[in-house]
């Protein structure tokens, strides 16, 4: 900044030109990974970069050209909504990203576990949650804008919130998942949908095959069997490696929207708005029960480990013994 005379906005305009004229160094770090590398890049947040800027995008291109895999994850902080005009600013600015970049998006509400709080401060939010994260019937968003419009605006305000949100429903392209990072639930959601995003849950891992030697073909595990050979796979993996799924798991989610179980708008809403205290209290319950469990099993396991040590020892010789 200081030797090129930028401001902070030029600056990162500036590294984003720079990298793609580097492309070379950027694409050896990445093939330094190896082939099975689950990379994430953290952009910073001018928007500017994926809106308005087209090198981001070319090196994206280039990625994909190389067989990257691509998923943009668009981070929002959840409490724009409290505040109708806000929220639709956010409608604009994730559509125009999602029509920059040309990829598998996810918008994110982010920070949701503080919602609350700032719901509060409003009396509440004017709409239960689903209603933010599904972006349907943009129609009562409208009349709520023109409510709580000041005297001094006029009926050509009204119709410009008409003309932008008939603009999103046009496209019907945006809707928002919801993140609080400390809650397990909400992060293994979001990843389950990145997952499906970027294609992680319909490629087959090299040890759900099986091959037929008569006749050199390699056919996939489908079924019971090959379900659990999937589940133990992910649940002795400690790294995400490779891929996930078999053939029997393509077709479980290739019809779904989302992930089914916990999650949804007004799953969040109760949780984090309605009965906050409540689901505190109960989270706090199951994490205490788990430790105790926990704590239970290991001093079961040092036990037979002791007993076990004892038989040992207490074993004789071979030759003694004939």
């Amino acid at each position: 900044m200081n030797e090129l005379g930028l401001g902070p906005n030029g600056a990162m305009l500036y590294c984003i030109e720079y990298l793609e004229e580097n492309f070379d160094w950027l694409e050896k770090r990445l093939n330094d990974l190896g082939d099975e590398a689950y990379v994430a890049f953290d952009l910073p947040g001018q928007v500017e970069l994926s809106t308005n800027h087209a090198s981001l995008r070319r090196i994206l291109e280039r990625l994909q050209k190389r067989d990257w895999r691509l998923a943009a994850v668009h981070l929002l902080d959840a409490s724009h909504i409290t505040d109708a005009s806000r929220y639709v600013s956010l409608l604009l600015l994730s559509l125009r990203a999602m029509l920059t970049l040309e990829l598998p998006h996810i918008n994110v509400l982010s920070k949701v576990d503080l919602l609350g709080d700032a719901a509060a401060q409003i009396g509440g939010l004017p709409f239960k949650l689903d209603f933010y994260t599904e972006v349907q019937d943009l129609d009562y968003l409208v009349d709520h804008l023109n409510s709580s419009m000041g005297p001094r605006r006029t009926a050509r305000f009204a119709e410009l919130n008409e003309k932008i949100c008939g603009i999103i429903e046009e496209f019907g392209l945006v809707q928002f998942e919801t993140l609080a990072v400390e809650d397990k639930r909400s992060m293994i959601r979001l990843q389950r949908i990145l997952d499906k995003a970027t294609g992680y849950v319909y490629i087959e891992h090299p040890d759900n095959k099986s091959t037929n030697e008569s006749n050199g073909k390699i056919t996939s595990q489908t079924g019971a069997e090959g379900d659990r050979s999937l589940a133990a796979y992910e649940l002795n993996s400690g790294s995400r490696r490779g891929t996930a799924a078999s053939a029997a798991a393509l077709f479980s989610v290739a019809d779904r929207g989302a992930p089914i179980g916990w999650g949804s708008g007004l799953d969040v809403h109760e949780r984090w708005l309605d009965h906050r205290e409540e689901w505190d209290e109960i989270q706090e319950k199951e994490r205490f029960e788990l430790q105790q469990r926990w704590q239970e099993r290991q001093a079961q396991e040092a036990k037979e480990s002791e007993a076990f040590e004892k038989e040992l020892l207490n074993l004789k010789p071979i030759k003694e013994r004939s």
